[in-house]
């Protein structure tokens, strides 16, 4: 959800956001002054059927009074909070029993929501990360993450951005499989991915929820009864109705694993399936002839960023970190990729945006500058209703020509220190080493068994040396993608 920065002409009021159980979020502008019953009228002028007698908000875990102000519970501009319904009827002691019940549940989901979104108490240490071992099998060309869960609660994969809530300790090994491998060709016709397909292995009965990633774009406030979760079944796609759409998860209570995904219906009547949160990737190839990029616009879903970065890696590229699009996008829509300089685009700069599996070539557009000595700006425009969606600069500082760039094994050779102290992702540059057989599984075990962050790193760049330069070449590249900007601050010493 993009980010929305205090009026400057009435510093203060400022927006929050509020997300309802039928799985719509509302944007309301507020100031520290309003009563937790005030922002309950709001509500109900978005939305009549939010009544305030019959509705409470909640926030970091907790039930807000309605006589008490935002500034009392330290709500701050952006801040999530959430509204659920208390239903009333029968007599006051069904009333009162029922309506416990509810509270308890509901303060169970919220509490799970603060977690699973990092809005408990404003604070990451309430979303506990956990960094799974990655297990790469060569001859079946797959990746697994096998996660173990020490104790009850909710975590978070680094990696994925998969949730599990458990009961009790447990290990759980999951994965990215392909949606167009499971859907048969009828079921394309009637679905579109809404975000990863995993493959989930767990002990039975410990995982209370899981969050499944989602790239829907809730902010829009679209209908959502078109999303399921799709649950493999014996080869069979079988659906479920999400128990909670969050903001970019879509939580499931109780699972039976297999194979599961957030999916969405399509309905004919609808021109665009679906507004979703895109990211806009950049590299350049840096064997390639003067200066040339590769630009996609992808949903953004980490299974298909992983795959595009092996990709580039493979092709001697590097990342060019942008922001992503800062208007919605939809399947199915028309974009066009221009600059106001002079540029080559190819295959052609209009092309349509639709969700393509991981497992396949993504497209992408090659733009050729044959002069890089100005700052390059790019568009991408929605030709629909003619309006830029996406604009960055790319600065010569952005692009590195060869006359000066180090070898890899120079590179790392010249700033092994500062490596060892400075570099970061390393589960993720094992997993593209591990991907590329640079290392094989003793070797990662040794590199992550070391007792700090700076041996780790040691022994890994000690092992690419030992190596020699071909594997130096690959985690160099491999930097270069995933921590562009450490890369260019150790160049300046060049």
């Amino acid at each position: 959800m993009a980010e929305q920065e205090p009026k400057a002409d009435s510093p203060s009021e400022f927006s929050i956001f509020v997300d309802t159980s039928f799985g719509k979020t509302f944007e309301v502008s507020v100031s520290p002054d309003d009563s937790v019953q005030e922002v309950k009228a709001k509500l109900n002028k978005q939305d009549s059927s939010l009544i305030p007698e019959i509705g409470i908000l909640i926030y970091s875990n907790k039930e807000m009074e309605d006589n008490l102000t935002l500034g009392h519970y330290g709500i701050t501009p952006n801040s999530l909070l959430r509204h659920t319904r208390i239903l009333r009827g029968g007599g006051a002691a069904v009333r009162q029993k029922s309506q416990a019940a509810r509270l308890s549940r509901m303060r169970k989901l919220a509490h799970c929501y603060a977690l699973a979104t990092g809005e408990a108490s404003g604070s990451s240490e309430y979303l506990p990360e956990v960094t799974p071992k990655i297990i790469v099998d060569v001859l079946k060309q797959s990746t697994l993450y096998r996660a173990h869960l020490q104790h009850a609660g909710i975590f978070k994969c680094s990696i994925t951005g998969l949730c599990f809530e458990v009961k009790s300790a447990v290990t759980v090994t999951y994965g990215y499989a392909s949606w167009t491998s499971h859907l048969t060709k009828a079921e394309q016709e009637m679905w579109v991915p809404a975000g990863p397909l995993f493959q989930i292995s767990v002990e039975p009965e410990v995982v209370e929820a899981v969050h499944l990633p989602h790239y829907i774009c809730l902010a829009a406030h679209i209908d959502t009864s078109p999303c399921f979760i799709a649950h493999f079944k014996s080869e069979m796609l079988t659906l479920e109705r999400p128990t909670k759409l969050n903001t970019f998860s879509a939580v499931l209570e109780n699972p039976s694993f297999s194979l599961l995904g957030v999916i969405w219906r399509k309905l004919r009547s609808t021109l665009n399936l679906f507004p979703v949160h895109a990211s806009v990737l950049i590299f350049q190839q840096l064997s390639a002839a003067d200066t040339t990029l590769h630009l996609y616009l992808i949903p953004d879903d980490n299974s298909v960023k992983q795959a595009i970065e092996k990709q580039e890696i493979n092709w001697n590229s590097k990342l060019i970190p942008k922001p992503p699009p800062f208007n919605l996008l939809s399947f199915g829509c028309v974009y066009q990729v221009t600059s106001t300089s002079s540029v080559v685009i190819t295959p052609e700069p209009r092309f349509t945006f639709y969700y393509k599996s991981p497992k396949n070539e993504q497209l992408f557009l090659e733009i050729y500058i044959k002069n890089m000595e100005e700052e390059l700006e790019l568009f991408i425009t929605d030709m629909q209703n003619d309006m830029v969606v996406w604009r960055a600069l790319v600065r010569p500082g952005d692009i590195d020509l060869p006359s000066k760039t180090l070898s890899g094994a120079v590179f790392i050779k010249k700033h092994k220190t500062k490596l060892c102290s400075r570099m970061r992702q390393l589960p993720s540059i094992l997993l593209h080493l591990r991907n590329a057989n640079v290392i094989n599984s003793d070797e990662e075990e040794e590199v992550q068994g070391q007792s700090t962050s700076q041996r780790r790193n040691q022994v890994l760049l000690e092992l690419a040396e030992k190596k020699g330069q071909k594997a130096q070449e690959q985690l160099y590249q491999i930097l270069q993608s995933k921590d562009p900007y450490l890369i260019a601050d150790l160049e300046k010493s060049i």
